[in-house]
């Protein structure tokens, strides 16, 4: 549970924050004060029977980053975990399904017991879909604030707000009321620094072209863009990290509107599996910004498919170096 390849050497240092958008600044200030209040981590002296015993910490032991896709949210997450002073094995690092992924398969006291030892979690995209995930995370992360863990975590949605257009979020208002004291929510605001300046993405490249860059590059995959999709509804979500080892491209043929609404969610998943690992994309078919419904973008889970669409298009640029000169 470390940073993605992406943000391995990601600092506070090399986050470009816009001058248009006073918000950015002010989050790098604020989490680097976070990191520092972390504290090495030594023990505290022993106290002596008249002194008195410090205070606990008032107010959340938590950041919630809260803004649009493509603001920097994980960049500055990941800075975080790194400028935070402790070894590896006491930090950790993932999205918010990998953590529910991580309880399913330790079990919950199992998965308390494993990460509330820990000096810091970061929880990326923080998103709750349903009802089960509300009360399994707030839960958790109950426990874990017991045991003195810090919390970060990002996400597009203000953590009140959670839930919202997804399920009957009312019903579990106490869950989310909850699972938001924990946090000091940080707004940052701006647009998606992938288009920032840049050219609108690229257009698919012919189904010819994909076939032939597909054979000319070492460690590429081609797939028919049905096919894959077949394919990642016969695998666990958790296990698409995976199905990239090794891959240096990804060519698809025929890429269309996606069918529904459960395959378009692997989608996204997959998505961000491919851009935390900087994965080229070269495809035909219709655009990277085709691929979902008006009626899905104006649904419940439209800023996930937002965001998949800003990573997709990131990677398509990246893909077009794939074909030749």
């Amino acid at each position: 549970m470390v940073p993605p390849p992406r943000f391995d050497a990601v600092r506070f240092a090399t986050y470009e924050p816009d001058p248009a958008q006073p918000s950015q600044a002010e989050a790098v200030k604020v989490l680097s004060d976070f990191a520092a209040g972390l504290g090495s981590g030594e023990p505290a002296k022993k106290r002596g029977w008249f002194r008195k015993a410090p205070a606990a910490p008032k107010g959340p032991r938590g950041v919630y980053l809260d803004g649009g896709y493509g603001v920097g949210k994980t960049h500055l997450l990941a800075s975080l975990w790194h400028a935070t002073d402790a070894p590896p094995e006491k930090k950790a690092f993932g999205t918010f399904v990998e953590l529910t992924n991580l309880v399913g398969a330790l079990g919950f006291q199992k998965t308390v017991q494993t990460l509330g030892g820990h000096r810091l979690l970061c929880i990326d995209e923080f998103e709750l879909d349903d009802p089960g995930d509300t009360v399994l995370v707030s839960t958790l992360l109950g426990k874990l604030v017991e045991a003195g863990v810090a919390l970060a975590a990002t996400s597009n949605t203000l953590p009140g707000k959670l839930g919202e257009g997804r399920f009957a979020a009312a019903d579990f208002l106490r869950e989310i009321q909850g699972l938001s004291a924990h946090f000091r929510p940080l707004r940052i605001d701006g647009e998606d620094y992938r288009h920032r300046g840049l050219p609108a993405a690229p257009a698919p490249a012919a189904e010819e072209a994909v076939i032939k860059a597909s054979h000319a590059t070492d460690g590429a995959t081609l797939d028919p863009f049905p096919a894959l999709l077949q394919h990642l509804a016969e695998v666990h979500p958790s296990r698409y990290g995976a199905l990239t080892d090794g891959i240096r491209a990804v060519c698809l043929t025929g890429v269309k509107e996606v069918p529904d609404q459960a395959t378009a969610l692997r989608l996204v998943v997959l998505a961000d599996r491919l851009y935390d690992r900087e994965i080229p994309v070269l495809a035909s078919g219709v655009a990277f910004d085709r691929l979902f419904s008006e009626e899905m973008l104006a649904g419940g889970y439209r800023k996930k498919y937002f965001r998949a669409i800003s990573r997709l298009t990131a990677l398509a640029r990246d893909g077009q170096g794939l074909l030749p000169a």
